[in-house]
């Protein structure tokens, strides 16, 4: 799983998110630190408004959290969903002896990141390729 503060750095470049059962997020500034919520149709899921999207908590009585917009949620993509995001721009994952080396396309450059953990590499990669969008 990819680090909050790499997740928060991803959420406020404005990756998109479409809520799908399976993923997983964090909700910053409520007093839930190192609580990951997982969107599930049992526990949470995801119902539309004429508001905008709401993530639904159901059967929570240990606290009062109904329902949160989804802006205020913090995506926690997988690693595949990461190879998915980076799409064309991924050339290659390389096993280090440390970690794992992310080699990425952007426009005519070659972008190299390292991180301990593969699907950390590709969430860099990511931080480059939004960063390179957003100064288009």
């Amino acid at each position: 799983m990819i680090s909050h503060q790499l997740a928060v750095q991803l959420h406020q470049l404005g990756l998109r998110w479409t809520p799908a059962e399976g993923d997983r997020f964090v909700l910053p500034d409520r007093d839930l630190d190192g609580k990951v919520f997982t969107i599930s149709d049992m526990v949470v899921e995801v119902r539309r408004s004429p508001v905008g999207d709401l993530i639904a908590f159901n059967g929570t009585t240990e606290w009062a959290l109904d329902a949160i917009e989804q802006a205020e949620a913090v995506w926690l993509p997988r690693e595949r969903q990461l190879r998915e995001l980076l799409g064309g721009s991924l050339l290659s994952l390389a096993r280090l002896d440390d970690g794992w080396r992310v080699t990425a396309r952007i426009g005519d450059d070659l972008v190299e990141v390292e991180a301990a953990e593969a699907d950390e590499a590709y969430g860099l990669a990511l931080v480059e390729v939004l960063e390179a969008e957003r100064s288009r």
